[in-house]
């Protein structure tokens, strides 16, 4: 017999898998001497509204019989090795599993990465960090993984509407995801298990029949009366399909020029950029948790969501945090050499001393500055690339990071000293206000943080630290498609997928995106099996 029970824990009680079963089983009054229990928990969350947290946990309860695999996802796909090839631009998640989607309709994937494999690619990410050189081929956003690989790995996405989300944290349990991202409210896998799981994932697209060509950067789309039927790359290979998923990513520019160029329709789009902000953790924790001291041996490292309106002029916008990463990291996330680009992740345990998030002003095309008009469908892009070139240049022309104190930069002053921080190139005491962020940036920000200062008591302070510039949080560009069909409305077989044409803003939303352009490129175009 299976029932289901409700119920509210301590953290002791939730996270010891000892005090959770006798929890559940006192709950429910079963007595485990004289019935075979199992006992699972389905979903977990804490809530630290209170001034003693607790966790709200849903189980199920297996009495006297075995309980089910909660998986139904396999790792064992069908041989495609003769099918006709679709092609697939990228090697993130929406390109991953586009791949994976194909093969299970019985299309061949074709997939083509301009960056390295996981493995490989850490060569790079450290000579970005110890030596401030930016391949712009292999970096923190483009390799295998895409920029999902180094990242905190956060599994939470509204966006259920795009596909089933299950599917995708079952997919990714089967290549060697813990079981617990099924279970907990904002599930995440953390930076250093991610690379093992884009290798598995790779490993069942290859074992399937498909291919993954790695340092194969696409510069040309092969159009046929109106068709995309391949790609070009920079060795000039023409690689043929039955159509093309363009799943790139947000940070592929020379693309979003590429399709500019060639006439293929593109349009601007509103976006998002600010800041990344550094605490302690503990300092959050204890705001959070509402503890004096460290949270305890078995609540994980506190995290916020904050968003605050802003007026500047006569325009009211939204600030908000983006990406926090709890006990985590700062990176250098730039693409090209003379850019500087900051982003978080967190390992799995989340045990770093340091806890950062993006705060970010939202930028409406009506906020562009006239002079970026001559740019049409690229005009947010090239606002956003200036202001990194600006992060770029006023910390000394390298990859270390323009920084200020909180407080400071609330208050307009220049900070004498900067705190340790996470973030390995180092930090320059800047005056963000004026040599790196736009004005309306900056007023924005200085209103958000006062707001949220008073939202979490302790939150404003001068033992943290605004580090820049976080500008990567979506595509600045859209490449539209036809909401039932996925295809571009001028261009037939050409299938805009993910963060980078507009459609996705996280891994399984990307991965979700990619899944259903495989599905309509399948359906169209596939041959029936």
């Amino acid at each position: 017999m299976r029932k289901e029970i409700q119920l509210r824990l301590s953290p002791e009680e939730a996270f010891d898998e000892r005090r959770f079963e006798a929890a559940v089983c006192q709950s429910a009054g079963l007595d485990p001497a004289k019935d075979s229990i199992g006992i699972r928990p389905l979903k977990r969350s804490i809530d630290a509204r209170g001034r003693k947290v607790k966790v709200n946990v849903r189980a199920e309860i297996f009495i006297n019989e075995t309980p089910p695999s909660r998986i139904t996802a396999t790792t064992d796909y069908r041989d495609v090795s003769k099918g006709d090839a679709v092609i697939i631009v990228g090697a993130g998640p929406a390109g991953l599993f586009a791949a994976l989607r194909a093969i299970e309709l019985g299309g061949r994937p074709v997939v083509l990465e301009r960056g390295k494999d996981v493995r490989a690619r850490r060569r790079d990410l450290a000579a970005i960090n110890k030596d401030h050189i930016v391949n712009p081929e292999s970096n923190y956003c483009f390799g295998e993984g895409g920029a999902g690989t180094y990242s905190d790995g956060k599994l939470y996405t509204r966006s259920k509407k795009r596909g089933d989300v299950s599917r995708i944290l079952e997919i990714m349990v089967a290549h060697g995801a813990r079981e617990d991202i099924l279970v907990d409210a904002h599930p995440h896998i953390g930076t250093n298990k991610l690379p093992l799981l884009v290798s598995k994932l790779r490993e069942s697209i290859l074992q399937a029949g498909g291919e993954i060509l790695f340092d194969t950067k696409v510069t040309d789309f092969i159009l046929e009366n109106g068709e995309m039927t391949g790609v070009v790359t920079a060795e000039g290979e023409r690689i043929h399909g039955t159509g093309v998923i363009l799943a790139t990513g947000h940070s592929a520019r020379d693309i979003f020029h590429l399709l500019h160029h060639k006439g293929i329709l593109v349009e601007a789009k509103p976006f998002a950029l600010g800041v990344r902000v550094e605490h302690d953790q503990q300092l959050i924790d204890q705001i959070q948790y509402h503890c004096s001291n460290d949270r305890g041996a078995y609540l994980p490292a506190s995290s916020y969501a904050l968003v605050q309106q802003t007026t500047f002029g006569d325009k009211e916008r939204g600030v908000f945090s983006f990406c926090m990463c709890p006990g985590g990291f700062i990176v250098p996330a730039a693409t090209s050499p003379g850019e500087l680009v900051v982003n978080g992740m967190s390992p799995s345990r989340r045990d770093s001393k340091y806890a950062n998030s993006g705060i970010v002003v939202a930028v409406e095309l009506e906020d562009i500055p006239s002079q970026y008009q001559q740019y049409g469908a690229l005009a947010a892009m090239m606002f956003q690339a200036d202001v990194e070139k600006a992060a770029w240049k006023s910390a000394g022309s390298t990859q270390v990071a323009p920084a200020q104190r909180l407080e400071d930069f609330v208050n307009g002053k220049i900070s004498q000293s900067l705190l340790d921080t996470s973030y390995q190139p180092g930090l320059a005491a800047v005056n963000m206000a004026t040599e790196v962020l736009p004005p309306f940036i900056s007023a924005r920000l200085r209103q958000a943080f006062k707001g949220f200062g008073r939202k979490m008591k302790g939150y404003l302070t001068n033992e943290a630290q605004i580090i820049g510039v976080e500008s990567r949080t979506s595509s600045p560009v859209r490449i539209p498609r036809d909401r039932e069909t996925f295809e571009h409305p001028e261009v037939s077989r050409f299938y805009p997928c993910g963060e980078g044409a507009g459609y996705a803003g996280g891994i399984v939303s990307a991965a979700m995106d990619g899944e259903r352009c495989a599905e309509k490129i399948m359906e169209k175009y596939g041959k029936r099996k």
